[in-house]
């Protein structure tokens, strides 16, 4: 009886086994904007908040960046095609700057958090980083150069509104940095509520705004 009894739940149990479905992918945490635009502090908060980040440590810390640049090398490659190495990247974050946005496939979901900052300065650090490496920077004035780069976050803007696998949060830098906590709060919510807060605000560091603009 016994043995006839185990023959049977056996085949039961065969019969009604439970399929787990398997976990659904994780989003990709994009920092984005322009250069110079707050994107390395963001992804600095971001570690510091628990959030695994993607790097390959390849472009050093300097004066320009003393807290490290959170650069992975072949995001560059996007608009050529490099796409393999995103799977990799889900659940973590990873700085692309907003020109290589519209490169990025839409087989993966993204959580994007795109950094505003007043243009005239990020127009001045850029040109002040680009002094310190020695190298010529653009000789259009600034109000040349300003209007070029609104016309670009405004296309930018437009595409990233008619994407349905993404989501898009603006941080201000200049606003972040003199009253962090509503914003901490917000990429928070944003990102599901599980990133530490008050590590994220020890991160920022106001000694680093450079480049302001007059007021």
């Amino acid at each position: 009886m016994n043995r006839l009894l185990q023959k049977m739940f056996k085949k039961n149990s065969a019969n009604h086994s439970v399929t787990v479905a398997p976990e659904p992918p994780k989003p990709i945490i994009i920092v984005s904007g322009l250069p110079r635009s707050g994107t390395s502090m963001m992804m600095k908060i971001l570690e510091a908040g628990g959030l695994p980040v993607l790097t390959d440590a390849l472009r050093m810390a300097d004066d320009d960046n003393p807290k490290g640049y959170y650069e992975y090398e072949r995001v560059k490659q996007l608009d050529k095609g490099d796409q393999a190495w995103l799977a990799e990247a889900q659940g973590k974050a990873i700085k692309v700057i907003s020109a290589l946005l519209i490169y990025l496939p839409p087989s993966h979901h993204y959580r994007i958090i795109f950094m505003r900052r007043d243009l005239a300065e990020v127009l001045a650090s850029q040109r002040k980083m680009l002094a310190h490496r020695g190298e010529q920077a653009n000789t259009a004035p600034d109000a040349e150069v300003a209007p070029l780069f609104e016309k670009h976050l405004q296309a930018t803007r437009v595409w990233l509104q008619a994407q349905p696998n993404l989501a898009v949060l603006d941080i201000d830098y200049s606003q972040m940095v003199a009253d962090p906590a509503p914003d901490l709060q917000r990429i928070n919510d944003f990102l599901g509520n599980n990133l530490d807060v008050k590590g994220m605000a020890r991160a920022i560091d106001p000694h680093l705004y450079r480049n302001r603009a007059e007021s």
